[in-house]
């Protein structure tokens, strides 16, 4: 019975190989698909290529795990770094807008002020004006009353002038035959004359 069985699997045996090569062979893996060497000892990775499992000594696998240690820190790194660097460019373009948002309230204030300023020349200029045309009215009200008061005495002393020449006519020539009749009608002139007002004093 074991001997029938130990040339079956002879046969068996001889009848899978020609000439001492495998009769049935697995067909050569794509070229064109990538090789994902991977350490089969950890859960496999299926990523779509052709799987190579490699045992690793246990140097290599310190070597493999501080890699990888070392790119998960980098990532760390470069994930800090660039959390801080959007962090910088955030607050700078914050900074920028609030500077932007200074200039603008700053220069809306300096319009402002501007305006104030202009506003408040415009007045003074305006009062100046006023009070230059309110002192001019008052010269030539001063300089009206002043002619005024002038003319007025012009008059007063011509009148008392012409008053003083009828009296002194009179007074020399009211005795005289020829002026006798005159100087009854210049008398009675003067009789009857009222007296003119009085001009206002100078002020």
């Amino acid at each position: 019975m074991n001997k029938n069985i130990t040339v079956v699997l002879v046969v068996l045996a001889a009848g899978c190989t020609t000439g001492g090569e495998p009769m049935f062979r697995e067909p050569p893996m794509d070229s064109s698909r990538k090789v994902s060497e991977q350490d089969c000892a950890k859960p496999i990775e299926s990523d779509g290529g052709n799987l190579m499992c490699k045992g690793l000594t246990l140097a290599e696998r310190r070597s493999v795990s501080a890699e990888e240690e070392r790119q998960a820190r980098a990532r760390r790194e470069a994930e800090e770094r660039e959390a801080r660097e959007r962090a910088e460019r955030e607050r700078a373009e914050q900074l920028a807008r609030e500077e932007a948002a200074r200039k603008e309230r700053a220069a809306e204030e300096e319009r402002l002020a501007a305006a104030a300023a202009l506003k408040a020349q415009e007045e003074r200029e305006r009062q100046a004006k006023a009070e230059a045309e309110a002192l001019a009215r008052q010269r030539a009200e001063q300089e009206a009353r002043e002619a005024a008061e002038r003319e007025c005495r012009r008059l007063e002393q011509e009148r008392l002038q012409g008053r003083a020449l009828l009296t002194n006519f009179v007074s020399n020539y009211g005795k005289v035959d020829e002026y006798k009749e005159i100087a009854g009608q210049i008398t009675g002139f003067l009789d009857k004359a009222a007296d003119a007002k009085p001009c206002p004093p100078p002020g």
